[in-house]
């Protein structure tokens, strides 16, 4: 076929099948517009396929073993367990397969239309598809890229050893001490499941506390110590050697001092690059970053009319709440609603033991904007369901701006962290105030409690805590 001889018309093309684009796809179906998914391999994603679901059945199953320890203050007698990784891995595959047949389910009955191959921007309404040995040409009304990110090479991935946060978690044995480089959730989360699930841990931090507020990251590096998992702030590597028998990495602190330590294996996060050049969108002459990131407006438009970019190819963390968001705004407003893209309030999850979810402002974010400031804990050991369920670790933190009453971050710490995460957003979103959150009902006993007690600290109210301990100021 000769390029641009015959193209067949398509209305909405969305490109990339993962968490941002199946759910654009599905979208766009539900409002009318006929769809066409282009998707080089299976939909779902690395976050189906290679991060979130794996990681989190980690972080269950790490989260599981440790419940054994308690389960004999319930009558329960168990001996010690043993933990096999094969079988692990095979739920895995087992899991990853049925949530994919599901999206392919959903796919199907949104009458949308697959397509597998490679595209590539031949103008600002066509597009064209590489699959095997064939190449077809497609015009359309309106298109939404949702390609994410690639891997670059890097040395380190030559040594089965040298992981980054996808490898990690297709090991076919527990690491004997796994050195976790970074600060964000991913080596966070992979600190915490494979501590739990056997290994030694040593987390390497480059910056010198974690992201969190700062009563979060007091109260995490508490349990992480407890669970001795050792931690060094502050140190950046400078240099990886590999030897048959173990891996040596060598920090330099910020005084310039260095010290080596030793390790069986090492994960850190992987350098990616946005799939903006291989759509071709320099040749469209698209609005990009310097990294090759595509730039979008609230609409998730990009600089050509008509075009859409959402998730991890355009700029911002590279996070499945965004790609999700980001992919119904876009087919919402292709399809001609009012919508738009905010993360002001984008909740930071991480599914460590017990997890952290951050919604909103930390302290040190707010004193930059505003002039007084209150903030106050709630630890949730003073919960009854703490006391039933014998999780006790963690905390509430909120703070507000005194001179309006608004709300400006919640913070936990704890079991019932991530879902409680939804009500923290919908109180910042909707500006609340202390009077909001105390005045509805919370159910007895729960974790939900600590938010509300949180909030009544602020005026030191908090039923739950001794006198005098309920207020803090800043």
């Amino acid at each position: 076929m000769v390029v641009g001889e015959i193209a067949e018309e398509k209305d909405v093309v969305v490109i990339g099948g993962g968490p941002g684009g199946y759910q654009a796809a599905i979208r766009a179906a539900q409002l009318g517009r006929r769809v066409t998914l282009i998707e080089k391999e299976n939909v779902g994603g690395i976050c189906l396929f290679t991060g979130c679901m794996p990681s989190k059945l980690f972080a269950e199953a790490g989260k599981k073993r440790n419940s054994l320890l308690s389960f004999s203050r319930l009558g329960i007698e168990v001996s010690e367990a043993s933990f096999n990784l094969s079988v692990l891995q095979n739920t895995k595959q087992k899991v990853i397969a049925q949530l994919q047949s599901g999206i392919e389910k959903l796919i199907h009955e949104n009458r949308i239309e697959r397509i597998k191959g490679s595209a590539y921007f031949l103008s600002k309404d066509r597009i064209g598809v590489e699959s095997g040995h064939t190449f077809s040409i497609y015009r359309f009304s309106s298109a939404i890229i949702a390609a994410g990110c690639s891997k670059t090479g890097t040395k380190e991935t030559e040594d089965h050893r040298l992981l980054d946060y996808e490898s990690v978690y297709a090991l076919q044995e527990i690491p004997k001490h796994l050195a976790v480089i970074g600060n964000d959730y991913l080596a966070l989360e992979a600190a915490s499941s494979f501590q739990q699930l056997g290994a030694k841990v040593t987390l390497i931090v480059e910056k010198k506390d974690f992201q969190f507020e700062a009563s979060i990251n007091k109260e995490l590096k508490r349990i992480f110590k407890k669970r001795n998992i050792k931690m060094h702030f502050n140190q950046e590597v400078k240099q990886v050697d590999t030897n048959e028998e173990e891996i040596k990495i060598v920090l330099e602190g910020e005084d310039g001092q260095s010290s080596t330590l030793t390790a069986s294996h090492m994960v850190k996060a992987a350098p990616r690059k946005p799939n903006s050049f291989q759509l071709g969108a320099d040749r469209l002459k698209m609005k990009t970053g310097k990294d090759g990131h595509i730039l979008i407006n609230p609409a998730c438009q990009t600089s050509i009319e008509g075009i859409y970019a959402v998730g991890d190819i355009t700029e911002g963390p590279a996070l499945a709440v965004k790609a999700i968001k980001q992919g119904k705004v876009a087919a919402e407003v292709i399809a001609g609603c009012s919508s738009e893209y905010d993360d002001r309030f984008m909740p930071v999850i991480v599914h460590t033991n017990p997890p952290v979810s951050s919604c909103g402002m930390t302290v040190e974010e707010a004193e930059k904007i505003y002039k007084n400031i209150r903030t106050a804990s709630f630890p949730l050991a003073a919960l009854g369901i703490a006391a039933v369920t014998g999780s006790r670790e963690g905390m509430v933190t909120v703070l507000i701006d005194e001179d309006s009453d608004v709300l400006l971050g919640i913070h936990t710490i704890g079991e019932g962290a991530v879902e409680l995460a939804a009500s923290s957003v919908l109180a910042l979103e909707m500006a609340g105030r202390t009077e909001d959150l105390t005045f509805g009902l919370y159910a007895h006993p729960s974790v939900s409690e600590g938010l509300l007690e949180a909030v009544e600290a602020l005026t030191g109210k908090a039923i739950h805590l001794a006198a005098g301990h309920s207020k803090i100021n800043v």
